[in-house]
C-alpha cells in the first residue's frame, strides 16, 4: 500500500458479543487495526467486548453510553479512525454475514480510487429472507431516481470502505440517518457531493444464529422518510446531476454495465411475464434517459435526421418517434438479447422471417457464410436462432474491450448459450486465417460493418471510407469489407427489426464473393461500402427506433483524447 493510504476496520456492535470472537478471528490474518464501537450494548456484551479488546492487540474499543443506532455508531467509529491517523475505514457488520476474505479486493480498489466509496455488491445464497430481498429492489429504484443515475448498484450493503475525509466532511454538514437508513443516505449524499461509488461482488449470508435489529415497522418508516428527503433534495440538484454525464465519443465510452439490472428484469420476465416486465421497464429506462445526456442528445439528432429524410422521400413519419421511446426500444432489445440465447424467443411467435430471408440464409447449406450485420436492430436474435434452432455454429467477431463484458453477462444470464466470441484488437492477416478455417468447416461468421475500430492506425489515422448516410457523409470501417474479400465466401446482409411486436429477420445476398481487384482496390472498396450504407439507410428508415448507435455517428473520435 502507498505511504499515504492507511486503512483500518470499523465494526458497530449492538448486543452481538457472542459473534464478535468469530469476526475478529477471521479478520486476524489481514493484520488490520480494528475499532469496535459498542453502541450501548447490554452488560453481557460489554464484558465480552472488554475481553476481546484485551486479547487482540490491534483492537480499540469505543463505547457509547446508550444505543444510538448504527449510523451514529459508524460515524463515531470513523471519527475515532481519523483521530488515530487513518485515511480509510472498512465497515464490517458484527453479525458475521460479510465475506471478510474479500476485504483485500475492496482495499485494492479503494487505494486506486481514494476519494470514492467502495462497497460490496451482495451475492445472496438461499439464507436471505425473501421480503428483505424484494425490499432492497424498491430502494434500488428510489436511489436511481435520487441520483438520476444507474451507477449506484446497491446502497444497502454495510460492507464497504469509507474515505474518511469526505465522509466526515459530509457528516459535519448534514444530519445523516441514525439507524438502518444510514447506509443508503450516506452513499447517495456522497454521490451528490462528488464522491462516486465502486462495487465489488461479495457473498452475503444470513447466519442461522444471527441476531437482526431491523424493526420492520419503525425502520421501514425511517427508510421511507429518508427517501422522501432525498427525493426533494434531488430536485434542485437535477442540473448538476445531469452534467456528470460526459460527451465523449463512443470509442472512449465504457459499456453500460447493467448486468445487475438485467438480472432483475429477466427475473421479472420469468416470474411475472412480459406485461410486468414491460411496465417496470418504463421507469427504469426513464431514469437512464434523464441521466444519459450525451446518448439522449445523439438520439434526438438521429430522430431529427429520420424525420428530414422521410419528409424528403414523402414517406409517413411513424408515431411515437421520440428519444424516450428510442431508449425504451433499446431496453427491450437488451433483454431480448439474453432471452434469445436462453431459448425463450420462439420462431413464429416472437421471431419471423421477412420475405426471402429464410431462403437467403439457407441454413441447410454446408457452406460457410459471412454475416455482415450492424447496430441496427437485434442481430443477436439472429445468431441465437441460427445456433440454437438451426444447429449452426455462429462466431461473432468483437473487439477485445467489449468481449469480456458480453461474455460475463451471458455466462450469468444464459450459461447454456455456448456463445462463440472471437475477440480481436484489429482485423489483420491472422484474423483472416482463423476465420477462413472456420468457414471451411461450414461455420458462420458475424461482423458489424457500422463501427470503426476502437483504436486508430499508427500515426493516428482511422482506416475508414466516407459514404453518404442519412443525408451526410459518415465514416465506415474498411476492415470488415477487406476481410470479406480475403475470405472469398458468400456475404449476406442481416438485420432483425422490431415491427408489430415481433422481430422480423431481414437477410439478403451482398456478394459471392466480394471482389476487390488489386488494380481498382480503392474504387471497389468504396463501392462496397456505399452499397452497405445505402441498405443500412433503407432498413434504418424502415424501423428508426432500432438504431442503437447512441453517439454522433458522423464524427470521428479525436485521437488526442484516446487513452
Amino acid at each position: 500500500m502507498s505511504l499515504s493510504y492507511f486503512p483500518c476496520v470499523v465494526i458497530p456492535c449492538y448486543n452481538h458479543g457472542a459473534m464478535m470472537a468469530r469476526v475478529l478471528s477471521r479478520l486476524e490474518p489481514l493484520a488490520l487495526p480494528c475499532i469496535i464501537v459498542d453502541d450501548g450494548s447490554d452488560a453481557t456484551t460489554r464484558r465480552e467486548l472488554d475481553a476481546l479488546a484485551e486479547q487482540y492487540e490491534r483492537v480499540t474499543l469505543v463505547r457509547l453510553d446508550v444505543n444510538a443506532g448504527k449510523g451514529v455508531a459508524v460515524i463515531r467509529g470513523l471519527e475515532a479512525a481519523a483521530c488515530a491517523g487513518f485515511t480509510h475505514a472498512v465497515q464490517v457488520d458484527a453479525d458475521g454475514q460479510h465475506a471478510i476474505e474479500d476485504i483485500p479486493a475492496l482495499l485494492a480498489l479503494s487505494e486506486r480510487y481514494p476519494e470514492a466509496l467502495i462497497s460490496g455488491l451482495p451475492i445472496y445464497d438461499d439464507s436471505v429472507p425473501r421480503a428483505r430481498l424484494y425490499g432492497r429492489w424498491v430502494t434500488h429504484v428510489w436511489v436511481w431516481i435520487e441520483t438520476l443515475s444507474l451507477q449506484l448498484k446497491d446502497s444497502m450493503c454495510g460492507f464497504r470502505v469509507y474515505p474518511l475525509a469526505p465522509t466526515l466532511r459530509l457528516a459535519g454538514r448534514v444530519s445523516l440517518g441514525r439507524r438502518m437508513d444510514f447506509d443508503t443516505e450516506v452513499m447517495v449524499r456522497l454521490y451528490w457531493q462528488g464522491n462516486t461509488s465502486y462495487f465489488v461482488p461479495t457473498r452475503v449470508t444470513y447466519p442461522q444464529d444471527g441476531v437482526s435489529h431491523f424493526d420492520t415497522l419503525k425502520d421501514n418508516v425511517r427508510i421511507s422518510m429518508m427517501h422522501t428527503r432525498l427525493f426533494f433534495g434531488m430536485l434542485p440538484r437535477i442540473p448538476s446531476l445531469l452534467c456528470r454525464c460526459t460527451n465523449a465519443h463512443w470509442a472512449k465510452q465504457a459499456e453500460v454495465k447493467g448486468m445487475w439490472g438485467m438480472r432483475f428484469m429477466l427475473a421479472v420476465w420469468r416470474l411475472l411475464g412480459r406485461r410486468a416486465f414491460s411496465l417496470l421497464l418504463w421507469p427504469v429506462v426513464g431514469v437512464y434517459w434523464l441521466s444519459a445526456a450525451a446518448p439522449r442528445r445523439a438520439s434526438r439528432q438521429w430522430l431529427a435526421r429520420v424525420r428530414q429524410q422521410l419528409v424528403l422521400r414523402r414517406q409517413a413519419i411513424p408515431p411515437y418517434l421520440n428519444s424516450y421511446r428510442h431508449f425504451l426500444r433499446f431496453g427491450h432489445a437488451m433483454l431480448d438479447k439474453v432471452a434469445g440465447w436462453r431459448g425463450e424467443l420462439k420462431l413464429g411467435r416472437d421471431i419471423v422471417f421477412a420475405p426471402g430471408a429464410e431462403e437467403a440464409l439457407n441454413s441447410a447449406s454446408t457452406q460457410g457464410k459471412l454475416l455482415l450485420a450492424s447496430h441496427l436492430g437485434d442481430v443477436e436474435a439472429c445468431r441465437a436462432l441460427a445456433q440454437r434452432q438451426g444447429g449452426k455454429v455462429v462466431n461473432a467477431l468483437v473487439f477485445s474491450e467489449n468481449a469480456q463484458r458480453f461474455k460475463q453477462v451471458m455466462e450469468e444470464m444464459a450459461p447454456q448459450a455456448g456463445i462463440n466470441l472471437l475477440p480481436v484488437n484489429d482485423i489483420g492477416p491472422e484474423t483472416a486465417m482463423l476465420l477462413k478455417d472456420k468457414l471451411d468447416r461450414g461455420e458462420w461468421v458475424a461482423i458489424v460493418g457500422d463501427r470503426i475500430a476502437v483504436n486508430p492506425q499508427r500515426g493516428g489515422d482511422w482506416r475508414v471510407s466516407w459514404s453518404s448516410f442519412m443525408g451526410q457523409p459518415a465514416p465506415f470501417p474498411q476492415g470488415p469489407f477487406i476481410l470479406a474479400a480475403l475470405l472469398r465466401c458468400p456475404v449476406l446482409l442481416i438485420f432483425a427489426l422490431q415491427r408489430e411486436g415481433k422481430l422480423h429477420i431481414h437477410c439478403e445476398a451482398f456478394a459471392d464473393p466480394l471482389p476487390l481487384p488489386r488494380a481498382e482496390r480503392q474504387q471497389a472498396l468504396q463501392l462496397a461500402i456505399d452499397r452497405y450504407a445505402a441498405r443500412l439507410e433503407h432498413f434504418a428508415l424502415m424501423s428508426p427506433l432500432d438504431w442503437f448507435n447512441f453517439f454522433d455517428f458522423w464524427r470521428l473520435p479525436d485521437t488526442a483524447d484516446k487513452e
